[in-house]
């Protein structure tokens, strides 16, 4: 599957009334405000697209001057991080930034497209939205479960082995079939 934008990120100057206005304004779902490693953040959604307000610390992990007020980065949520990044590199994106670790829940690999503009990659999908995988487990892409053992068949019984064999008869086999048995039955009467 290609991969889909799920996210969009502003740099703001005070989280609280920003996340209060898009509450209120498009009734978008919200997270609790947190503090980060890099920036106070608050995730807000319609469902299907995660909004994140971020208040940066510095500019370690933004790239920005602090203070700036914006769009920072968007998002793409795609099967096969690793696959994915290999495309963004030979297409001309250069790595930016891991923003924490791949097995944590919310890793996002960031990159800078040949403009500069940075776009994040992440395959578990992002809070609120309908496309998150619940209780994801992997680092860079989804870690393999392993496959259950098929139980060898069951033997059939005699009688399921008998259903088998009319069933594969043909239909007129099987009509000389049950007329001769019912001829088999008046003559024994």
């Amino acid at each position: 599957m290609a991969a889909r934008i799920r996210h969009i990120a502003l740099c703001v100057n005070d989280i609280k009334a920003t996340a209060d206005f898009y509450e209120k304004a498009f009734g978008l779902k919200r997270t609790p405000i947190r503090e980060g490693a890099t920036a106070w953040n608050c995730y807000m959604s319609d469902g299907e697209v995660n909004l994140a307000l971020l208040q940066y610390k510095s500019e370690v992990g933004s790239g920005v001057p602090k203070g700036f007020v914006g769009i920072h980065h968007f998002g793409f949520q795609c099967d096969d991080l690793p696959a994915q990044q290999k495309k963004v590199e030979a297409a001309g994106g250069e790595f930016f930034y891991d923003l924490g670790e791949p097995e944590d829940e919310g890793f996002e690999r960031k990159f800078k497209d040949p403009n500069g503009i940075i776009f994040d990659l992440n395959w578990k999908g992002w809070q609120l939205t309908r496309g998150r995988v619940k209780n994801a487990v992997g680092g860079l892409r989804p870690a393999k479960r392993a496959t259950a053992r098929k139980k060898p068949a069951a033997a059939p019984t005699k009688i399921a082995a008998a259903r088998n064999k009319t069933a594969k008869r043909s239909p007129a086999k099987a009509q000389r079939t049950a007329a001769a048995r019912q001829t088999a039955r008046v003559k024994r009467s």
